[in-house]
């Protein structure tokens, strides 16, 4: 750990390994608090760029900052290739892509940004993908441009409930948190059935959002709409499998807005390839990109692919958050804990490591 002298004759080094700040406000904030400021060159939109960032990691390196990017994997051996690293912080609400439990181990604090503009974005956009399936907007657009006029093919799902006594659809919520309850608020006025399964929420949070608690299990078999809102842990890697997949309703349809591990791939493939389920909307990948030999991309309108951009919207998504890891960085450089610490586990050792030792 640096001196007390050290601190004031050097500044503290700051590695940005996926710049997406296009307007440099914020490394202009970081030099301004008296960071040394160092960019790397990958790309987050197309992912080039030199993706084996450790070489650039210098020995006193004090914070690592960048989006999830799991190419750009924050190992145990990058962290440990600076002893003055105080905090990784992300741009994003993920951290799947940090190895979190090393760094807790080491007493690094790893931050996030949960800023609404992220969160209800990606119930945003699972709305958009949910009602372009049911109502088959891809088909009627082209079914138009290619020089036709009205099919029976072309009918799309009614949602709600209706006085001549349908039941309006199902909506299966995996995952009750931020995203998972906003969704479910959105979806209200639409009359909807909503059932949601997770395990790790009190039923104060089930009932707040109107939605009824029911198992897994259950919840598949019942649902239309079958749309995944959770953390990749070990625990959800591989939560929809062959196992999964097959307990759905071959007219059900599958969202994941999620992690891309949180879906079997292969299994999700074989389900739409056998007409076991009605389709699907991906906007996350086991790889990203998604490699031009997966064959999901040729499954035609059975599935409905999105980049990963579920959040990216304009004056949203990662623009809002840049300011908050911007100040996560400032915080922990002045030796005061930052908000939105994703391993709160490890901030009183942190406190002990680095508590009230400003580098600026």
């Amino acid at each position: 750990m640096r001196s007390g002298k050290e601190c004031i004759l050097s500044k503290p080094k700051v590695f940005i390994y996926t710049p997406v700040d296009q307007t440099g406000d914020s490394h202009r904030q970081l030099k301004s608090a008296g960071c040394d400021l160092k960019l790397g060159d990958v790309s987050w939109h197309k992912l080039d760029g030199d993706l084996n960032i450790i070489d650039d990691v210098a020995d006193d390196t004090a914070a690592l900052v960048g989006v999830a990017v799991r190419k750009i994997p924050i190992t145990r051996e990058v962290m440990l290739k600076s002893p003055e690293l105080r905090i990784v912080a992300k741009y994003t609400v993920g951290t799947d892509d940090v190895d979190v439990e090393a760094a807790t181990e080491l007493g690094i604090l790893v931050t996030h940004c949960p800023t609404e503009a992220n969160w209800s974005g990606v119930a945003e956009g699972a709305m958009a993908l949910m009602l372009t399936l049911l109502k088959k907007v891809r088909e009627r657009d082209q079914y138009v441009k290619d020089g036709n006029w009205r099919d029976e093919s072309l009918q799309g799902t009614y949602l709600g409930r209706r006085q001549d006594g349908y039941e309006g659809i199902t909506i299966g919520i995996i995952g009750l948190g931020r995203i998972g309850s906003r969704l479910a608020d959105l979806l209200a006025p639409w009359r909807v059935q909503l059932i949601a399964y997770d395990p790790y929420k009190g039923d104060q949070q089930f009932i707040h959002h109107n939605v009824e608690r029911v198992e897994l299990n259950e919840l598949l078999a019942e649902a239309d709409v079958v749309t995944l809102h959770t953390n990749l842990t070990q625990e959800t890697r591989g939560l929809m499998g062959v196992t999964e997949l097959v307990k759905m309703k071959e007219t059900a349809y599958l969202l994941n807005t999620s992690r891309g591990a949180v879906v079997d791939e292969n299994a999700l493939f074989d389900a739409l390839d056998k007409n076991q389920i009605a389709g699907a909307a991906i906007d996350v990948f086991e790889e990203e990109p998604l490699p031009k030999q997966s064959a999901l991309l040729g499954l035609g309108n059975k599935i409905l692919l999105s980049p990963h951009v579920i959040t990216f919207n304009v004056g949203a998504g990662l623009t809002t958050a840049i300011p908050w890891a911007t100040e996560h960085v400032i915080q922990a450089m002045k030796g005061e804990v930052p908000e939105h610490a994703y391993n709160e586990a490890v901030i009183d050792r942190w406190v002990e490591r680095f508590g009230g030792q400003s580098l600026l």
